[in-house]
């Protein structure tokens, strides 16, 4: 989209993206549950990363529905991306109040 700014190379978006969606696609519904305003949601992949948010597509009621979730900084870095996701993940969690991995 125009006027977006991105660190990120196409490549480095498509790699993150494939990331997510490869092993990560829990985490993603987690999220756009408890970040994206979407609690209803019955699916979610990313579909996009830049320096401002992350981007899911989410099911929500059978219907495909763009939901953006803002990093709590902008980003410069991909290594910034895998701490921002693991930030979003576990504030996810809590707001869900299920337990994040690792946590008992």
């Amino acid at each position: 989209m125009p006027g977006m700014s991105t660190p990120f190379t196409p490549d480095v978006v498509e790699a993150i993206k494939r990331h997510m969606n490869d092993d990560h696609a829990d985490d993603a519904l987690l999220i756009v549950r408890g970040l994206g305003g979407r609690p209803e949601a019955t699916a979610a992949r990313t579909s996009g990363v830049d320096a401002e948010a992350i981007e899911f597509v989410a099911v929500v009621g059978g219907e495909d529905v763009t939901v953006r979730v803002p990093w709590s900084t902008t980003l410069t870095e991909r290594a910034q991306v895998r701490w921002e996701v693991v930030r979003l993940y576990r504030e996810a969690c809590a707001a869900l109040g299920v337990p994040a991995r690792g946590e008992h």
